[in-house]
């Protein structure tokens, strides 16, 4: 007896721990699901943000361009009104602190964090033209930069607008993964059958899979057989025949037979929950090539500041004015901003995650993913791994002149009409195209 409640107690503790350890995982997915989510919906609200700022800034550029004695000059028109200076100088306020912003903040973060980029760059530059444009309103000699400051500003923020749209929408591409599962479900219950939310279903629900349906959830087959298409999850593009007590798995497609089968896992448990969270954590991961990108992107900045001051210097080494030789140091910094590398890099890889994912190819490490480009000879170990995963006539004959080959394909589809096998469906399918059969 005492050895029995000793093994039932230990039983019970390796319970308890297998339970602990299924909250835990579930805990850190849920919790992983829910910072992505929040991450996207916080890049969502930027992007936005973004918009918003370049729309505003360039209706208030419109006036300023109106107004500057160079563009006059360009176009051959001439406009003064009374306070002319100080009308571009609030306009350009409004254009320098509102759609400005993100790049001085961005300055000041990369400043405190002591690690200056593309932000640090981009700030200084419209900072040293508003600020210098400003002096010139107030008293010092030289020309103002207002509706230079105005339009590059517009154009950074039009840049980063469609940037972190690109971004967003190759991180967004995860969300084709999550769309392999049905909105509803059939759920039976006490003998009746009742369509549910997705969320709703709970391990050890019974659930009805009609013909041609994605199955719900990974689930235990109670009650009839079908052949299942897993391409999307397995790469197997031949259909699977599935019976009673067999495993299938949610977001596979069912083929001509109605299934009965038990939930067996939900939601973060699930093998697609699980196929997602590996190009989630693939996505965040930095591979070689990008840590190399980031700091060649780091040291650009500080080379593109250098030759600014160079520049500068120079040509008020060679008799410029300090607005000649400012505007060029301007020029020069922001022709110079590394922008491109920084985003080109994180940007292909988070597209080219995704996009094997959707092909059923999961990338778990980047630098094995870099690596690939290498590759000579790619083996397959059997050749349905090659084909589309659905069985179609290609020729068919008569070897018996007392029937046609329209007779023959009629009578092999109406053999085949009420069979589940992928190559019947294959040979009904051709009688239907070539009309011979209803």
């Amino acid at each position: 007896m005492h050895k029995d409640h000793a093994g039932e107690h230990q039983h019970c503790h390796h319970a308890h721990e297998e339970s602990n350890h299924e909250h835990n995982e579930q805990h850190h997915m849920e919790h992983m699901d829910h910072t992505t989510t929040m991450h996207s919906k916080h890049h969502a609200m930027m992007i936005q943000d973004f918009k918003k700022r370049f729309w505003v800034s360039l209706a208030i550029t419109l006036p300023i361009l109106i107004l500057s004695p160079m563009i006059q000059d360009f176009l051959g028109y001439h406009l003064t009104i009374p306070g002319n200076q100080y009308i571009l100088f609030i306009l350009s306020t409004i254009v320098y602190l509102y759609g400005g912003w993100p790049f001085i903040k961005g300055l000041y973060e990369e400043f405190k964090a002591k690690n200056p980029g593309m932000m640090t760059l981009i700030g200084i530059a419209i900072s040293v033209a508003y600020f210098y444009s400003a002096a010139i309103v107030f008293g010092l000699s030289g020309g103002e930069f207002f509706w230079e400051l105005a339009t590059l500003i517009d154009i950074m923020l039009l840049g980063h607008w469609i940037e972190m749209k690109s971004v967003l929408g190759a991180s967004r591409s995860l969300e084709y993964l999550v769309e392999m599962l049905p909105q509803t479900a059939h759920l039976i219950k006490d003998n009746e059958t009742t369509d549910v939310k997705l969320d709703t279903i709970q391990v050890n629900n019974l659930l009805l899979v009609k013909p041609g349906e994605k199955v719900p959830a990974d689930a235990k087959i109670i009650e009839g057989s079908s052949y299942l298409n897993e391409s999307m999850l397995t790469g197997e593009s031949k259909p699977v025949k599935r019976g009673v007590g067999e495993q299938v798995i949610g977001g596979s497609i069912n083929g001509n037979g109605s299934l009965k089968i038990e939930v067996r896992h939900t939601g973060k448990d699930s093998y697609l929950a699980k196929v997602i969270l590996l190009v989630q954590q693939a996505q965040e991961t930095k591979s070689k090539t990008q840590n190399l990108a980031d700091r060649a992107a780091k040291w650009l900045t500080f080379i593109a500041i250098a030759i600014g001051l160079i520049t500068f210097i120079t040509w008020l080494g060679l008799g410029k004015e300090i607005a000649y030789a400012l505007e060029r140091m301007v020029t020069v910094m922001v022709i110079s901003c590394p922008h491109a590398l920084g985003l080109a890099v994180p940007l292909v890889a988070a597209i080219s995650t995704t996009l094997s994912a959707q092909h059923g190819l999961l990338i778990r490490n980047r630098t094995a993913f870099e690596n690939s480009r290498k590759i000579t000879t790619i083996v397959f170990d059997k050749t349905g791994t090659l084909t589309k995963g659905s069985f179609s006539v290609v020729r068919y004959e008569s070897l018996d002149q007392n029937y046609s080959e329209e007779d023959i394909l009629k009578i092999a589809a109406s053999l085949e009409q009420s069979s589940e096998h992928p190559i019947a469906t294959g040979i009904v399918q051709m009688a239907k195209e070539k009309k011979t059969y209803p």
